[in-house]
């Protein structure tokens, strides 16, 4: 059996995507293949998903924002997008889930209580789909 594989995406690949991937590698270590990417990647990994990452040992010094590359595309296991603003052209072969994450700012909250919060329903996810994976 091939280890499976996940590619995360998003609009900027800064925030929600790189959260779910660092996350993912850390519930799954190296038994699952782990990317992420942009549909429209930004400059930069959001400074506060990171911060959020880091409370809950998880760093991604060294993460750049990337464009979804269609080979990594292809091969891959799952494919799926957080939040609603993502979108891309399906390809034969990966399964395609939507995680429609918590969007804290619409009540009020945030800095790094939003961040928080989105980390949270993300990593709840992320271990859902880890004990999947392990199947």
């Amino acid at each position: 059996m091939s280890m499976p594989s996940v590619l995360f995406v998003c609009v900027k690949n800064g925030g929600k995507s790189q959260m779910a991937a660092g996350l993912m590698r850390k519930a799954a270590g190296d038994t699952v293949e782990v990317h992420s990417a942009g549909t429209k990647p930004g400059s930069a990994v959001n400074a506060l998903s990171a911060e959020s990452l880091l409370e809950v040992g998880v760093d991604l010094t060294g993460e750049q924002p990337k464009p979804i590359d269609p080979e990594v595309l292809a091969r891959m296991d799952y494919v799926i997008t957080l939040g609603s603003e993502a979108k891309l052209d399906a390809v034969d072969g990966p399964t395609y889930l939507n995680w429609d994450t918590d969007e804290p700012s619409e009540r009020g909250i945030d800095g790094i209580e939003r961040m928080r919060l989105v980390r949270d329903d993300i990593a709840a996810r992320v271990d859902d789909l880890t004990a999947l994976l392990s199947r």
